[in-house]
This record gives C-alpha cells, structure tokens and sequence, in this order.
C-alpha cells in the first residue's frame, strides 16, 4: 500500500478477477469492517435505478452494515426480476463466507447497462474474493471499480478527536454521465471514528451537497450512482452527536474528502483536458447560484469553447439567460481567472489576454449576477473529440 494512503482501522479489502467483461483484470472487490458498522448512504435520483441500488436503498434503512461488494463491467441495470435475484445472491454468498448476516452485506454494479450479470462468473470467484480478504489494499479495490477512468481515486484525511487520531478515507470512480443528483459515480467512505448513525446520515447529506452534487462532465446521470459511508467506531472515542464539541470537526473533514474526490473525478472527465470551476456571485439566493453555475456548466458551446481557448462570453451569457434564474444583462460581470472580459454585461476588449488563460489546465471563472449576497460552485470540464471516441465505442 502507498505510503501516501491512510486507511482507518479495522478495514480489510479483496480483489479477484470474474471477467465480467475483459479478460486478465481485477473487476470483483470486497470492503469489508472488522465489526458492525453504522452505515448511511445516498443514491441517484435518476428514477431508473440499477438492482443494486434497489436492493441497497432498502437495506441501509436498518442504518447497519458491514460489507461492500463491488463490480465493474455490467451495471446490472435495466435487468428485470432476475437482475434483483442476482444482486440479492451476490450479497447473499458473500455474507455466508464471511459468516455474517445478509443484511449487512451491499452490493454495488457498475459498467454497460441492459445485459444480464453472468453469475456463471462471479459465483465462483466469490470464494476467490473472501480467501483474499486483507492480501489486496485499498488502491487495489479503486482500480477494480474503474471503467472509463485512467486513474484511481483515493482521498483521506486525518483529525483529532478527543486526543484520538480518527482517520477518513475515501474511493470513487467516475469519469462521464456525471451530472447529479448524483453524479455517475460509484463512492465509498470509511471511518474508524464513533459517529452516531443518525449524525452521520446527516454529515454526508451536506458532504454529498456540497461535492458529488456540484459538478458535470457531460449532463448525464446514470442509474447506479451511489454513495455508502461505514463507521465502525473502533477508535474509541466517545459517540460523536450534532451536539458533540467534534461534530463541525468531523463535519467539515468529510466535506473535505467529498469535494477532493468530487475534483479527481471531473479531473479525470472523459477526453477532458481541462478542469474548470465555475463561482456565481451576487445571486439572489444560493438555489439560483447553482442553477445559474450548472447552466454555464453544462452548455456544450461553453465547454467545446474552452476546449479551443475561445473567451467567447457571449455562449456564458447565453447560458445565464436561459438557466431561469434572475438575471439583469447590465449587471453582469464576467472574469476569467483574474481578467475581466465582461463588465456590466458589456465587454472589456480582453479577449487576446483572456484566450492565453484558457491555454491553462486548470481555470476559475466567475460570475457575478450583482442582485444578491448568495454564490455557489461547480466544478466541469472541457468537452472535446476524445469525448465523443470513447462513448461511442463503450460498449465494444
């Protein structure tokens, strides 16, 4: 394991090769929590949803859990009743090797949508998965989960609780349909930290706000999206509450971890060679600062401008016009980086200087709508041909 990666105690990880759908590589992984953890977990909104997801809304209503399976190469979606029984079978082999209730065990798909999951090949490779237990790391489980991604994403942060050093970490995979709520993403998160399951619910809910909820590759949202949080507590310390002294301490660490991997994930955007963080200032209300940041956000003429380093303001404005929010052309400001191009709705003649900051591989533009006191942000990327090749041939 990289010196660089903190894993919280009490975690152990397995990876194994199903073959799902290439051959020769790690596509079967196992998380698992040495003890009962509190567990909490948001999914997609998208009103298809993968079996996987089904099966895992209803399970974390118990707030338990203690094991998470995961598959790349087929989402398990759009499979019918037989896609159901062979998540419920997955989690259910799983949980008898690991000799554990089979409503502590969650399973999470990811890959083509609308072909049956070939059980003939993961069933046998479950036992495969549990001998394994603890010989793989969590690097090993990240790139077991990646499709489309060309890297994994691993994010941990360390905090003082009660004269304890508690430890959070973080893996994602996600690299296009990216657009919440949520973004086209697979999440786990992991804690040795005592947290009270009803505080916990609530931490991640604002984390997932503030971070897998605020960025776009493409303005697609998938049918697997989830997030799964697992405290196991073996730090010790005393439970954290909202009413706890270190609950804004653990708050504000999980928000961190959230928002990093959230950038590793438009970072990595398919055929994105730029990352891109949109900031609307001065917005009535934050509501209409994210509507108005995901309108700039997800308009093809914005991103594929960017991508040819062409400060055309104009397709900014475009967007803000009709995102829906309140907008008074004469009160607009444009900047990019710290270049003004657009003043009072009019612009600066900047444009030359303008075009050699979007030469950059990393760009702040901001908006300000100058009607209020709200913001918000969004993190995007460029669109670009390579965007195109690789979906096209996604299911080949």
């Amino acid at each position: 394991m990289s010196r660089s990666v903190i894993v919280p105690k009490g975690f152990s990880f397995a990876t194994a090769e199903a073959a799902i759908k290439y051959p020769r590589r790690k596509d079967l992984a196992l998380i698992f929590s040495e003890i009962d953890a509190n567990m909490v977990g948001t999914f997609t909104t998208n009103r298809v949803k993968a079996a996987p997801v089904r099966l895992d809304m209803k399970r974390i209503k118990s707030g338990m859990g203690r094991a998470i399976v995961v598959n790349s190469g087929n989402a398990n979606a759009c499979t019918g009743k037989q896609g159901m029984l062979d998540a419920a079978e997955t989690a259910e082999l799983v949980a008898h090797a690991l000799k554990i209730k089979p409503s502590l065990a969650y399973v999470c798909s990811t890959g083509v949508i609308g072909i049956p999951m070939p059980m003939e090949k993961i069933r046998p490779k479950i036992r495969d998965l549990i001998s394994n237990l603890g010989k793989s790391n969590i690097q090993d489980v990240a790139k077991a989960m990646m499709t489309t991604d060309t890297f994994p994403k691993i994010v941990h942060q360390k905090l003082r609780i009660d004269e304890k050093t508690g430890i959070i970490t973080g893996i994602c995979k996600g690299a296009g349909m990216i657009w919440p709520n949520m973004a086209t993403m697979l999440c786990f998160l992991m804690t040795d930290i005592a947290v009270e399951q009803k505080a916990l619910d609530k931490t991640l809910k604002d984390a997932v706000k503030q971070s897998f909820n605020r960025i776009s590759v493409d303005g697609d949202r998938s049918t697997n999206d989830t997030v799964l949080f697992m405290a196991n507590g073996i730090l010790g310390n005393p439970l954290i509450t909202e009413n706890s002294e270190s609950y804004n301490i653990f708050k504000m660490a999980l928000r961190e971890v959230t928002f990093n991997l959230s950038k590793l994930i438009v970072k990595d955007g398919e055929g994105a060679t730029k990352f891109i963080e949109i900031e609307i200032k001065g917005a009535g209300s934050e509501e209409e600062a994210e509507r108005a940041a995901f309108s700039v956000a997800n308009s093809n003429l914005v991103k594929t401008a960017i991508y040819g380093n062409d400060p055309n303001w104009g397709r900014i404005m475009a967007a803000l016009g009709y995102s829906g929010v309140k907008i008074k052309e004469e009160k607009v400001d444009i900047y990019f980086g710290k270049i003004q191009i657009v003043k009072k709705g009019t612009g600066t003649g900047r444009d030359e200087k303008a075009s050699e900051m979007l030469k950059r591989k990393e760009l702040k533009l901001t908006i300000d709508l100058n009607l209020g006191r709200s913001s918000a942000k969004v993190l995007t990327c460029d669109l670009t041909e390579k965007y195109i090749k690789e979906n096209k041939a996604y299911r080949t």
